[in-house]
C-alpha cells in the first residue's frame, strides 16, 4: 500500500483469552496514513502559484483528489480548465510530497482566497470554517434532474458488498473510507480510498475529470460513510444522478438532493434502503 499504511507496535488485549495466560500481547499492527496535503493554485507563469486549501487525507491519488476538489468546489469546470497539476515536496518536509501544484489554463479566472471561505479542512468534516450555508451551495453546470436513468433496488442492495470487496486499503486497517462509481447495471467503473469521506469522492472525480467522463450521467455513487450536505453537493457538481451511502444522509443533504434533482438513498444494508429524494428513479 505504499506510503498509504504504515505498520505500528500495540499491545492487544483479548479479555476472552485471559484464561490461559495470554489476554495482553504485543504485535504488529497496520495504520491508515493521514498527512496534510497543500493545494496551490494559479495563472500559467513565473510567479508562484498561492495556497488554497489544505486537507487532511491518506496519501494516494493526490493529482486526482486535488482536481476533483476544484471541481466539486466551482473552480474549474473541466479538465480543460487545468494546464498542470504536479505533486511537489513540501519546503519544510522535502521528501513527503504533501503539495500540488496546479496551474490553471490561460482564461481561467484564480481563485480568491476569502478568509470568510476557509478552505482548511480535515478528514472528518470536510471542508470547514464556511460563514454560510450561501457560501457552499455551489450551483452544478449539469442538468441532473433531467437524467432518466433508472436503477433496480436489487442491483442496489449489491452494490455495497461489491464495494467492499474492492476495499484492498481497509483490508489491511480497517480505517479507510471508500467512494465508488457504479453502472446503472451494478459495474464498478472507479473506486477511491481514503481517511476522509469527501477526500474519497473527490479523488473519484477528479479521475472523473481527468478521463474527460464528465457529467457523470447514468450512473450511482456510493458511499461508504453517512451523506452529507457535502457530499450530495459534490456528486451533483459531478453530475451524478444518484448517490447512496450505507449510513444515514442530513437534512442538508437530503434537501440539497431534492432541489438539485438527484435520487439521494440512505441506510443501503442488505435487502433494505430508503429513498429519501426523487424515488422514481429506484425501480423495484
Amino acid at each position: 500500500m505504499g506510503r498509504a499504511t504504515d505498520r505500528r507496535s500495540v499491545l492487544r488485549i483479548d479479555l476472552d483469552a485471559a484464561t490461559d495466560g495470554r489476554a495482553a500481547v504485543r504485535r504488529r499492527d497496520s495504520l491508515s496514513v493521514e498527512e496534510p496535503l497543500e493545494i496551490r493554485v494559479g495563472p500559467a507563469g513565473p510567479g508562484r502559484r498561492r495556497p488554497l486549501a489544505v486537507t487532511m487525507r491518506t496519501p494516494g491519488d493526490d493529482l486526482d483528489l486535488a482536481i476533483g476538489f476544484l471541481l466539486t468546489e466551482g473552480l474549474i469546470r473541466s479538465a480543460d480548465d487545468v494546464h498542470t497539476a504536479q505533486l511537489c515536496a513540501g519546503a519544510e518536509t522535502p521528501n513527503t510530497y504533501n503539495v500540488v501544484d496546479v496551474v490553471l489554463a490561460p482564461g481561467v479566472p484564480e481563485p480568491t482566497t476569502d478568509p470568510a471561505r476557509n478552505f482548511y479542512t480535515t478528514s472528518s468534516c470536510g471542508v470547514c470554517g464556511k460563514a454560510s450555508i450561501d457560501a457552499v451551495r455551489t450551483r452544478s453546470v449539469f442538468a441532473v434532474a433531467d437524467d432518466p436513468v433508472g436503477v433496480p433496488a436489487a442491483v442496489l442492495a449489491e452494490l455495497p458488498g461489491r464495494l467492499r470487496a474492492a476495499q484492498k486499503g481497509f483490508d489491511h486497517t480497517g480505517g479507510l473510507h471508500a467512494a465508488g462509481l457504479f453502472t446503472a447495471d451494478g459495474e464498478l467503473v472507479a473506486l477511491r480510498e481514503d481517511v476522509g469521506r469527501h477526500n474519497a469522492v473527490d479523488k473519484v472525480v477528479g479521475w472523473a475529470v481527468r478521463e474527460r467522463r464528465l457529467p457523470l450521467a447514468g450512473h450511482v455513487l456510493l458511499v461508504s460513510g453517512r451523506a452529507s450536505f457535502e457530499l450530495t453537493q459534490k456528486a451533483w457538481m459531478a453530475g451524478v444522478p444518484v448517490l447512496a451511502a450505507v449510513s444515514a444522509p442530513s437534512t442538508l443533504a437530503a434537501d440539497l438532493a431534492q432541489e438539485a434533482g438527484l435520487t439521494l438513498v440512505g441506510f443501503l444494508r442488505g435487502r433494505t434502503m430508503n429513498v429519501y429524494a426523487h424515488p422514481h428513479r429506484v425501480t423495484v
